[in-house]
């Protein structure tokens, strides 16, 4: 039973991905393709913005205003949101209800610690959707990092394995595993996510690093492979506008604070937390949750 499953790997460990807030030109297509294809529901609704989640709980904030420009495919931003659900069960339920839609698909991987399908959003967000193996199936490295390798994923065989009951909602216990990230430059984000905020990094490919906390594969990752050089968002640009990790260890938060002030980067405190920017203008919101969020 959902009820009784525990929570996933990527959600207790000493931090995660709360929410991905996207900016849109056309709300109700977008709001409702993540609903209608996803499987999200609404858990607030405005004139100019939706909240989507799970069981209740946010995941996704879409917001839309009338100066909103489409942001180029090469600019620093979001490269996917990564839905995590909870078993290949739901995976595979997933993927025959996309099939049954119609819905294209960009393509599908086996990451050796993961199995992940992906596509885009009506305005060209990236997703993907997918469920890990157990940790105790990952190879980890002397050095703590993870083996990782992107492998064909054989669709056919996962759309067969699943349930014949139809799928209705995203499940219970879904969240966002990682956000993967456009930037502009490899070496600055590695600066910025392990020697900021503290994060590991778990793998690298070429143009591309992959950064965690608690051996997780990865909760954040960032590439340059369509926006090298690319420069901070600025404007009224559509796409990812910020974006919140929950931090589960005070202390591990207390440390980032701490070295975002040595290093004079502005911080705003906030009812939610703690808001800043990265080095490409994406936002990024720093909370504290003791126990599981």
């Amino acid at each position: 039973m959902d009820t009784l499953r525990s929570p996933s790997f990527a959600l207790t460990r000493p931090l995660h991905v709360g929410e991905a807030h996207l900016v849109v030109r056309d709300l109700a297509t977008v709001s409702a393709y993540y609903q209608k294809v996803m499987g999200l529901e609404v858990v607030e609704k405005s004139a100019s913005g939706a909240v989507l989640g799970v069981a209740g709980k946010p995941l996704l904030r879409l917001t839309t205003a009338g100066d909103v420009l489409k942001a180029p495919p090469t600019s620093a931003g979001l490269f996917h949101t990564a839905f995590l659900l909870p078993d290949r069960k739901s995976l595979a339920q997933w993927l025959a209800h996309a099939a049954h839609a119609g819905v294209p698909l960009d393509g599908a991987s086996d990451h050796l610690v993961s199995e992940a399908i992906y596509l885009s959003d009506p305005e060209g967000n990236g997703i993907e959707i997918y469920r890990d193996r157990s940790p105790m199936e990952w190879t980890y490295h002397a050095d703590g990092t993870v083996e990782m390798a992107t492998l064909p994923l054989n669709l056919q065989k996962l759309y067969d394995s699943a349930p014949k009951d139809p799928w209705r909602a995203m499940p219970e216990g879904s969240a966002i595993g990682h956000i993967h990230l456009q930037v502009g430059n490899v070496p600055e984000a590695d600066r910025f996510y392990q020697g900021v905020l503290g994060l590991k990094k778990m793998a690298s490919y070429p143009g591309a690093s992959f950064y965690a906390a608690g051996q997780y594969h990865h909760h954040v990752a960032a590439n340059i492979w369509n926006s090298r050089g690319a420069k901070a968002r600025s404007g009224p640009m559509s796409g990812l506008a910020d974006y919140s990790l929950i931090y589960q260890d005070e202390a591990l938060l207390q440390q980032a604070l701490a070295t975002l002030e040595t290093l004079e980067i502005a911080v705003t405190k906030t009812a939610d937390g703690h808001r800043l920017s990265d080095p490409w203008g994406i936002g990024l919101t720093l909370c504290f949750r003791s126990g599981q969020a």
